[in-house]
C-alpha cells in the first residue's frame, strides 16, 4: 500500500484534513491541480474570508494549524444583524448577537483565504507523514474492497486504504464514483472583495438585509493604515454582473450606498471576484473506499459562517472513525457509520440555511416588512437568542 489516505484537493478543507489525519499518525498524500495562490493581490488568489467558529478553532489546534494561524486571525466577538428593507436604504432594525452571551471566548476567528493557504501548505512541508503535491490532480478511480487505486495527472497510480474526495461542489471524486446530488439554485451570485472605510469595525461582522441577499463586511486587520473589512455581496444575478463590471469609483458608490454609509465610504482594497450562489448535498457520503466532505459533501450560501465549519465537523467525526478502525481504515461499516454521523446535520443545515437564504432575497415590501418584525421578535427573547448562538456554533444539540 502506497499510502493510508489520498485526499483529493487541496483547498482549505483539503489541506486541513491533510494536517489532521497526518497528525495522527496516518501517512497522507493531498493532490491539487493546481498550486495555492498564496500573496494577496496575485491572480487567482482566493479573496473572501473565513470564520473559524469555537469548534473549528479546537479542531485546528489539534490538527496543529492553529499556532500558525493565531498570529492573522481576527477575533469575531459580535455578529450583527441590519434589517434595511425600507424605501430607502437605511437601517431600520440593527440586533448585535455578543458571544459573551453564551461563553468566553469570541464566536469565532476570522482569516483570509489566500492567508490560510499560504500558512497550512507551509505547515504540510514540515510534516513527515504528509506528501503534499501541488499541480497534481486526480484523474481516476478504480476501488475493490481492500483497496482503492487512484490515477494522478502526473501519469502515475496510487493505492490507498481510503480516498477522501475534499475536491469541490463539482467533486471529480464523487463523479467517479457515480455518486449523484441534489442542488437548488438560487439565480444568485456573490462578489467578494476587500474595502477600507474610516470607521472601525470593531471586530464586528455586519450582515445588512434588503433585497438579492445579505451584504456582509467581515473585519480584516488594517490596510495602508486604514480599517478594513472582507466584504461577500450576494445579488440577483444579472445585477451582481452589471455591478461586478462597473468602474471602481461607480462600485464604491454602489457598495457605500448598499451598506446605508454603517463604516463610512467604503474604498476598493483589491480586485474582485464574483461566483454563483447555490445549495447542494451529496446523495450519500460514501462510496467503496471513498468520503465526501466539505464542498464535495455540501454547498451552502455563505451565510453565518456555516459552510466550512460544516466541513470540519465532517473531518471530526471521519477522524475519530479513522482512528477507532485503523486496522480495517476506509471499509463499508466504517463509511456506513460516517455517513451516520454526518448526513442528518448536513440536511439540516443545508436545509434551515436555504431557508434564511430565500428569506434575505425578499423583494416584496410586506414581506420585507415582516422579516424586520421576525428578526425583532427573536432577538427580543432572550432565551431564543441564546438557542439560536448556540445552533450556530454547532454547540447545542438539535
Amino acid at each position: 500500500m502506497d499510502h493510508d489516505i489520498v485526499i483529493s484537493g487541496g483547498g482549505i478543507a483539503g489541506l486541513t484534513a491533510a494536517a489532521a489525519f497526518g497528525t495522527q499518525g496516518f501517512n497522507v498524500l493531498c493532490v491539487d491541480p493546481a498550486p495555492p495562490v498564496t500573496t494577496r493581490d496575485s491572480d487567482g488568489s482566493d479573496l473572501r474570508t473565513t470564520a473559524f467558529l469555537q469548534p473549528a478553532q479546537a479542531f485546528l489546534e489539534r490538527a496543529g494549524l492553529w499556532a500558525r494561524l493565531a498570529p492573522h486571525a481576527m477575533p469575531l466577538q459580535t455578529m450583527r444583524i441590519v434589517d434595511a428593507g425600507g424605501d430607502i436604504p437605511e437601517p431600520r432594525v440593527i440586533k448585535d448577537f455578543d458571544a459573551s452571551d453564551i461563553s468566553a471566548l469570541p464566536f469565532g476567528w476570522n482569516l483570509p483565504n489566500w492567508l490560510l493557504r499560504r500558512e497550512m501548505a507551509a505547515h504540510l512541508d514540515q510534516m513527515p507523514t504528509v506528501d503534499f503535491r501541488p499541480g497534481t490532480a486526480t484523474t481516476t478511480l478504480f476501488t475493490r474492497t481492500a483497496e482503492a487505486r487512484v490515477g494522478l495527472s502526473d501519469g502515475t497510480n496510487v493505492r490507498c486504504k481510503l480516498v477522501i474526495a475534499a475536491d469541490g461542489r463539482g467533486s471529480p471524486m464523487r463523479k467517479a464514483a457515480g455518486i449523484g446530488v441534489h442542488t437548488t439554485r438560487f439565480g444568485q451570485k456573490a462578489l467578494a472583495f476587500a474595502v477600507t472605510h474610516p470607521i472601525p469595525h470593531g471586530n464586528v461582522s455586519t450582515e445588512i438585509h434588503r433585497t438579492g441577499g445579505p451584504f456582509t463586511l467581515v473585519p480584516l486587520p488594517d490596510y495602508n493604515g486604514l480599517p478594513s473589512s472582507a466584504v461577500v455581496w450576494m445579488e440577483e444575478g444579472p445585477k451582481a454582473q452589471d455591478l461586478f463590471a462597473l468602474a471602481d469609483a461607480d462600485l464604491e458608490r454602489a457598495m457605500t450606498d448598499r451598506s446605508c454609509g454603517l463604516f463610512g465610504p467604503l474604498k476598493l482594497a483589491s480586485r474582485r471576484t464574483i461566483w454563483p450562489i447555490i445549495a447542494q448535498h451529496a446523495d450519500t457520503l460514501y462510496g467503496e473506499r471513498l468520503a465526501l466532505v466539505a464542498e464535495a459533501a455540501h454547498v451552502v450560501p455563505p451565510i453565518g459562517a456555516q459552510g466550512l465549519n460544516m466541513s470540519l465537523n465532517d473531518m471530526v467525526a471521519l477522524l475519530e472513525l479513522a482512528e477507532k478502525h485503523r486496522d480495517t481504515l476506509g471499509d463499508q461499516p466504517m463509511l456506513q457509520a460516517y455517513h451516520r454521523a454526518r448526513m442528518t446535520d448536513i440536511r439540516a443545515r443545508v436545509a434551515g440555511i436555504t431557508l434564511l437564504n430565500r428569506t434575505s432575497m425578499l423583494s416584496a415590501r410586506p414581506l420585507r416588512d415582516l422579516r424586520a418584525k421576525g428578526l425583532d421578535a427573536l432577538y427580543s427573547i432572550k432565551p431564543v437568542r441564546t438557542t439560536l448562538m448556540q445552533m450556530g456554533l454547532g454547540t447545542r444539540a438539535r
